[in-house]
C-alpha cells in the first residue's frame, strides 16, 4: 500500500478546494489528504505476448490480498471515492466513487457534445449505455 500525499488537497487555500470541486474529479479530493493505492506488481498474463508463464495460484492469492486491503480501506472511509484510472476495474459503485454528485452535470455534457457515444472508456461518463465491451449499445440512462 501506498500513500499519495501529493493528490490530496485537504489543508490547501479555499480558492484551490473550490476549483478542485467544479473539475470532472470526485469533488472529495478538495477533503482527502492522500491517495491510497493497493496493488501488487508483475507482468499481465496476455496469451501470445513473451511473458514469463503466469503462476494463477500466486495471482489469485494476489488479488485476495489486495481485495483484503482494499477492504480495510474502504471501512475506514467508506465513502472515500477513487480515481479512474488507479481503482478496481470490476467496481460496480464507479459513478459515485470517480466523479460523486458531479456524474449528472457530466453525463448532461458528455451527451450534449457525444450524443452518439463515439467516446467510450470502460466506467466512464455514459458507459452505461454500452455493453462491457464497448461493442454494442444497449440503451440509454
Amino acid at each position: 500500500m501506498g500513500l499519495h500525499v501529493n493528490k490530496g488537497l485537504a489543508g490547501a487555500s479555499p480558492e484551490a478546494n473550490r476549483q478542485a470541486r467544479e473539475c470532472a474529479t470526485n469533488p472529495k479530493v478538495a477533503d482527502s489528504f492522500a491517495l491510497a493505492i493497493v496493488a501488487t506488481g508483475g507482468p499481465p498474463p496476455f496469451p501470445g505476448v513473451p511473458l514469463p508463464h503466469p503462476d494463477i495460484v500466486q495471482m489469485r492469492h494476489e488479488a485476495a490480498s489486495v481485495g483484503n486491503a482494499a477492504a480495510v480501506l474502504e471501512s475506514l472511509a467508506p465513502q472515500g471515492g477513487s480515481y479512474i484510472s488507479e481503482t478496481d476495474f470490476f467496481r460496480t459503485d464507479w459513478r459515485e466513487a470517480f466523479w460523486d454528485g458531479n456524474y449528472a452535470r457530466l453525463k448532461a455534457i458528455k451527451s450534449r457534445y457525444d450524443p452518439h457515444g463515439f467516446f467510450f472508456v470502460h466506467h466512464g461518463v455514459g458507459s452505461e449505455e454500452w455493453s462491457a465491451d464497448g461493442f454494442e449499445r444497449v440503451g440509454a440512462t
